[in-house]
């Protein structure tokens, strides 16, 4: 599968980066050391089109405008969340790292469940709230997978307890979106190592209910 997953930062949050055959490259939550994903970027001779966000918080937008900056494109990002990139008290810098990340507005709002086409890739929109209000998954049926943030983990869920954040909300994005993808789905997660719908299905704990 043409993904690379990059866990960055000291929470190892995961980014990804999807390319085809002819090098051009989606960037997933680059949350931190933005030279060493330009260097990898440059090393395998890719052509990002886009960064695309599944949420706000600060581990997974840290290394955007260094990113932004270098290959000049576009941010994209879910219209709920469009003031946390430059407000520290909403994506969690302040509290949690004490040093206050502050980025540049998206380039393009995400406002609906709509197919996203970048290029060449073609991304089923899901909007997923209650690990945050403006938390989307990109299913990119091609290749079968779906950048769920975090969503859903393997054998876990996001937690609920940010600002914005309901355990009853994000039990039903999951269960309403997530669980109807085909079980064959790798889920890549924000954190940890990826899974497959199926995986969750039968195993995870937290959606032993569904």
């Amino acid at each position: 599968m043409p993904v690379q997953q990059m866990p960055l930062g000291p929470l190892q949050t995961n980014a990804y980066i999807l390319h085809n055959e002819t090098k051009q490259a989606i960037i997933f939550d680059p949350g931190s050391e933005g030279k060493k994903v330009i260097q990898w970027l440059k090393q395998e001779a890719l052509k990002p089109l886009a960064i695309i966000l599944t949420h706000a918080h600060f581990d997974h937008i840290g290394a955007v405008d260094e990113l932004r900056d270098e290959f000049q494109i576009p941010v994209y990002l879910h219209k709920k969340e469009k003031d946390w990139l430059s407000d520290p008290s909403k994506n969690g810098s302040g509290r949690f790292i004490g040093n206050s990340i502050k980025i540049k507005p998206a380039d393009s709002l995400i406002t609906n469940e709509n197919d996203l086409q970048v290029g060449p890739f073609l991304f089923q929109v899901f909007y997923t709230p209650g690990h945050s209000p403006g938390s989307v998954s990109f299913y990119y049926q091609k290749e079968a997978i779906v950048f769920s943030g975090d969503v859903l983990f393997s054998q876990s869920i996001g937690r609920t307890d940010l600002p914005g954040g309901d355990h009853e909300t994000l039990l039903k994005s999951i269960h309403d979106k997530l669980l109807e993808l085909p079980e064959d789905t790798v889920v890549a997660c924000g954190h940890g190592q990826v899974t497959t719908i199926g995986m969750e299905m039968d195993s995870n704990p937290f959606l032993s209910g569904f």
